[in-house]
């Protein structure tokens, strides 16, 4: 009996052992599992970034009116309708295109665009009220927006990308510093052939007869259709390499559209004053990127 215990006594110290170098073995395995297991709260961050790439925020324009004379209010509130409208377009835009370009994509494809837009809607505005008063300056000021990555939705409804305001008069005016800059400089290198240039459908060959009392107004909107071309190709030239397929489309073509439909319908509208109003010229708004 007594040479029987330390055998057994030496079994059980083999058995407990063994029981510990499969826990212990488990317990490193455990850990190397959860090691390699992200972080809950990363992926959680992550998809957030990607489904939420933050909101739009521009200054109220309505808020800053002096009083609208009564004549003025219907043209005054379709363009702050429009205000909405777009900023709605610009949001929508922002979610479609999230995780596209680099570090200055938004810059360059959503707010840039919005406030050329804002900027001819808030002068339509500041004329039709000057027509029967003072008009207001200063408005230009309420153009910028800006990227609210932490706020709600400010936009108001999207109704489409079609500039519908009714302009009685109003005048995009290309700056000259626009206008160089989008144009290359005398004796300067043509980097627009490496990347494609944008072509647009020529509008004066399809304009009817322009009465005299229009022809000042409708060349303007001829020239600022051209500056807005040289403005595109610049930021083609600009944004070379950034976003995915679809870039050239969202970030340069589909603005450059929404700009020459607006022009467009001014020339229209212009013609229109002394005679009849052309039709159809909406359809020569769209570019194409040739390479």
């Amino acid at each position: 009996m007594s040479r029987a215990l330390p055998k057994y006594n030496k079994r059980r110290v083999v058995f407990i052992g063994g029981a510990a170098a499969v826990v212990l073995s488990g317990a490193v395995i455990a850990g190397s599992a959860l090691a390699g297991t992200p972080d809950k709260s990363s992926t959680a961050q992550s998809a957030r970034t990607l489904s939420d790439p933050g909101t739009i925020s521009c200054p109220d324009v309505k808020s800053q009116l002096p009083a609208v004379p009564a004549s003025a209010q219907a043209e005054v509130d379709r363009n702050l309708t429009l205000l909405d409208t777009q900023i709605a377009e610009a949001n929508k835009r922002l979610v479609d295109t999230v995780g596209q370009g680099g570090a200055n994509f938004v810059q360059n494809a959503i707010l840039g665009p919005l406030k050329d837009k804002r900027v001819s809607t808030i002068d339509r505005i500041a004329i039709a009220i000057g027509r029967q008063g003072t008009k207001p300056t200063g408005l230009d000021s309420l153009a910028t927006c800006a990227l609210n990555t932490g706020g709600t939705d400010v936009g108001g409804t999207e109704t489409g990308g079609t500039d519908t305001g009714t302009d009685t008069g109003a005048t995009d005016t290309a700056t000259p510093s626009a206008t160089a800059s989008a144009t290359d400089a005398a004796g300067g290198t043509d980097t627009s052939t490496a990347v494609g240039t944008i072509s647009c459908p020529d509008v004066k060959s399809q304009l009817p007869a322009v009465p005299a009392s229009a022809q000042a107004e409708v060349d303007r909107n001829l020239t600022l259709l051209d500056t807005q071309i040289a403005e595109a190709n610049k930021r083609l030239v600009d944004t070379v390499g950034q976003g995915g397929a679809n870039f050239v489309q969202n970030a340069i073509l589909g603005p450059l559209k929404d700009k020459r439909v607006s022009t467009i319908d001014r020339i229209a509208i212009a013609i229109g004053r002394q005679g009849t109003k052309p039709s159809g010229l909406d359809s020569l708004a769209a570019c194409t990127l040739t390479k």
